[in-house]
């Protein structure tokens, strides 16, 4: 795709993304509503021959199941009055129409799935690859349990929308119509009050049934949500809850939302107890039995001819035993849609700038005061932040716990955009970037590391198409090579959900060879060697030396053999700088600094202040 084509895209959307896969044909009917983005869907590209074609086969199979039951009454009537040879022509016309609409049916079954399975893939994929272009500040909103509901059940139900509930609309709308149609052409006009007051009263009963039950079906979508949100949680956390002994608590509240989403099941089964069509086609079907055998008395119907109307009257049935069921479907669908466009509607703050710059940074990263809050928040975590630090150059960045040490770093890289202020990286505005090109430059590795559920190689490579022999110098240089040959399958070692088969600081080094292997011009170490022993810490602070020669390195730490060795650090109180300098000037200048080194190593100021002097 040309950058004029994604710009003209981005324009058309009218809406900040950080990530589009291609041209998007829906985001104009996503703007309007339910409705508009599901027929948007449903009659895309090729669906409209697929459409055409179920319309085509319902119509006709309806039409063949009624002109059976014609020609049935017909054959009765023949074998009353002994005309065998008309018997044998209408029977063998019987054979064939009762092969035929079978035959049409399930034709008609084929296309209707195949409409069915790409409105849900098309669907599920505008909705991840919407979630991909999110922000960070909407995810930090988000449970994960939810979205996982509103990506797998809630996209399923669009996929039922079409089969079977449209479906089987459009064959109960035939099945009320044709039978009708028929009864109309072929039988004395008496016969047909009974059916044209039943649909009367069928259509006021089943309006009166949607309107019901639609709140129904969104509190379902909703509690499925919140149930998925807590099974989430819980299992994420499994290892705290059962350090704690917590099951009992947590038994407790998956239970409660199990309550509310079958206190929703079991008000909509009681709105559906109440279904009255049910009993108009029972009554329909006496009236219309009493008129016909009326009719019979007078000579004015045969034998053959009740039965058969009997029959068409009998069709009726269909349209009225599934309608309950499809329609609760279709309000179920509406209510899973109008949760995944309350994502995808939902605003972006940062443009991934198809149109901006691209190009080598070199690593020259200047604030400019420099303000910051979180979205939803009053309060700024940044404050009035103004330093500049030349490529190359390492900077260690410190202060107390909720000082803005991590959201500084997060800044850089356009993970948030500033409120007030702008960061320059190389003399160009972050926001002035191409979002894809700043953000391969720049690379982070935090504490809390995340790990695929693949091969280790796999996760060393991520970002970054490399040879197996590049991968495994990075992984020597991060100090993962012996750990990973001691595997049973050395790098092709499968390591769980988030590497849990590894340890933390066997974790911390894939992350930090990922890093190697990716090149950054920037690279944020987010207090990445927690987890590693001394004696692992020394030979990868040797290799992280040598590699990052000529790159910009942000260190958030509290290791002093980390902070002793930058060329800048800043001191961070209360979201503002509070000094700025080297290791010995600090130590000299900054009662904060000196504190910090109190409070973490309990050492004496005096001594910090000696072995400076010394």
């Amino acid at each position: 795709m040309t950058s004029d084509t994604k710009k003209t895209v981005n324009h058309i959307n009218n809406q900040l993304v950080e990530f589009s896969l291609s041209s998007d044909p829906f985001s104009k009917a996503r703007k309007k509503g339910v409705t508009r983005w599901i027929l948007k869907h449903v009659f895309k590209g090729s669906n409209k021959i697929f459409i055409t074609i179920v319309l085509f086969t319902t119509v006709i199979s309806s039409m063949l199941s009624s002109s059976t039951l014609i020609f049935v009454g017909e054959a009765i009537n023949q074998f009353v009055q002994g005309n065998w040879d008309s018997l044998l022509f209408y029977s063998i016309v019987i054979l064939i129409l009762g092969l035929s609409a079978p035959v049409m049916r399930l034709f008609n079954f084929m296309m209707r799935e195949v409409l069915a399975q790409r409105l849900e893939r098309d669907s599920r994929q505008e909705f991840y690859v919407n979630l991909l272009g999110k922000s960070q500040s909407f995810h930090d909103q988000q449970k994960i349990g939810d979205l996982m509901a509103r990506t797998t059940d809630d996209v399923r139900t669009l996929n039922l929308l079409i089969s079977p509930a449209v479906s089987l609309i459009l064959e109960s709308f035939t099945s009320l119509i044709v039978p009708i149609i028929y009864i109309y052409l072929f039988y004395p006009l008496p016969l047909l009050v009974p059916p044209i007051c039943f649909t009367i009263l069928f259509i006021i009963a089943l309006k009166d049934y949607t309107k019901k039950i639609s709140p129904v079906t969104g509190a379902l979508r909703y509690e499925f949500g919140n149930m998925n949100s807590i099974l989430n949680e819980s299992l994420s956390g499994i290892a705290l809850v059962k350090s704690t002994v917590k099951e009992s608590i947590e038994k407790q509240k998956y239970l409660s939302k199990i309550k509310n989403y079958r206190d929703a099941f079991v008000l909509e089964g009681k709105l559906q107890a109440k279904y009255l069509p049910i009993l108009f086609l029972g009554i329909m079907n006496t009236i219309g039995l009493g008129i016909a055998i009326n009719l019979y008395l007078n000579d004015s119907m045969s034998v053959g001819q009740i039965i058969s109307y009997i029959g068409l009257l009998s069709q009726l049935s269909f349209p009225t035993n599934i309608s309950y069921f499809v329609f609760a479907l279709v309000k179920l669908a509406g209510a899973g849609a109008k949760r995944l466009l309350e994502i995808m509607n939902n605003d972006t703050e940062i443009d991934e700038n198809i149109e901006g710059t691209e190009k080598q940074i070199e690593g020259n990263v200047k604030f400019e005061n420099v303000w910051f809050k979180y979205p939803g928040y009053d309060n700024f975590i940044l404050k009035n932040m103004t330093f500049q630090v030349k490529p190359g150059q390492t900077v260690a960045i410190a202060g107390t716990t909720g000082s803005g040490k991590t959201t500084l770093t997060k800044l850089i890289s356009r993970l948030y955009d500033v409120n007030k202020g702008r960061i320059l990286v190389d003399g160009v505005d972050v926001k002035d970037f191409s979002l894809k090109s700043l953000r391969k430059q720049v690379n982070y590795i935090e504490q809390d590391i995340f790990l695929f559920s693949n091969k280790i190689i796999e996760n060393i490579s991520f970002g970054r198409e490399s040879s197996r022999e590049d991968i495994i110098t990075a992984a020597k240089n991060a100090q993962a090579d012996d750990f990973i040959s001691r595997l049973p399958k050395g790098y092709d070692t499968e390591i769980g959900e988030r590497g849990v088969q590894l340890s933390g600081g066997e974790r911390q080094r894939i992350a930090i060879a990922r890093a190697f292997l990716t090149n950054p011009r920037i690279l944020v170490l987010d207090d990445s060697t927690s987890a590693i022993d001394s004696e692992t810490e020394d030979k990868i602070q040797r290799a992280i030396r040598n590699i990052l020669v000529n790159r910009t390195t942000f260190l958030i730490t509290h290791r002093l053999s980390q902070i002793r060795w930058a060329d800048l650090i800043i001191v961070l109180k209360r979201g503002q700088i509070e000094a700025l300098g080297t290791h010995e000037e600090l130590i000299k200048s900054s009662e904060e600094y000196r504190k910090i080194f109190v409070k973490r190593f309990d050492i004496d100021e005096q001594s910090l202040l000696k072995e400076v002097n010394s």
